[in-house]
């Protein structure tokens, strides 16, 4: 199992003081969506205009939300010790750890990011930002992106494509989390050897 997360957020970077504002979790095992978790979290930290503009969340709609702690305590029950992945995930892992250490709940996931395996999966794209490889692989699109959960999904679709060709055209019978990290960290010129040494390992 994989939980693909997406945070929205008040800027880029919980060292310059940022802070999310909405999180969004998609579980996924064996190819098929089994469980989701989103909600908006207030941290008290204002939300600049431009970044209400983005995402849509405003500072009234944080008002009335739950706090982050209590977010963060469920979204840590909810993903458990399951490993993680996001597009982009040095962004989402930063959040994920920051928030978490704001909750007191301390968490080690691994990651696995969908933008690096994008571009070793999908070289030929014309860009590796989520929308636009969505369109490339004619995978669906969400109405509203820079929300969450439609970002989350958005994610899990193109991992689940990923998986999919991983199978198809490489003949990787298990791209499980743990695989999808040794591709990530894989240089190019070194992926026909991991693509056969998988192969003959299940063999």
């Amino acid at each position: 199992m994989i939980a693909v997360i997406d945070f929205e957020t008040t800027g880029l970077s919980p060292a310059m003081g940022d802070r999310a504002t909405e999180i969004a979790i998609v579980l996924l095992q064996s190819g098929q969506v089994v469980d989701r978790f989103q909600s908006l979290m207030n941290t008290g930290k204002h939300i600049p205009s431009f970044i209400e503009t983005f995402t849509g969340i405003s500072n009234a709609m944080l008002a009335s939300a739950p706090s982050a702690q209590s977010v963060m305590c469920e979204a840590s029950r909810f993903v458990g010790s399951i490993p993680m992945a996001a597009h982009n995930a040095a962004f989402d892992r930063r959040f994920w750890q920051a928030e978490m250490n704001q909750a007191d709940q301390p968490s080690t996931q691994d990651f696995i990011c969908t933008l690096l395996l994008s571009r070793r999966l999908y070289p030929q794209s014309p860009s590796h930002q989520l929308g636009r490889l969505v369109e490339f692989l004619n995978l669906p699109k969400a109405v509203r992106a820079h929300r969450a959960m439609a970002d989350a999904e958005m994610a899990t679709a193109l991992l689940v494509q990923m998986q999919h060709d991983l199978r198809l055209t490489h003949g990787v019978n298990q791209p499980d989390h743990a695989f999808l990290r040794s591709v990530q960290r894989c240089a190019k010129y070194g992926l026909p050897a991991l693509f056969a040494k998988q192969l003959a390992h299940s063999c």
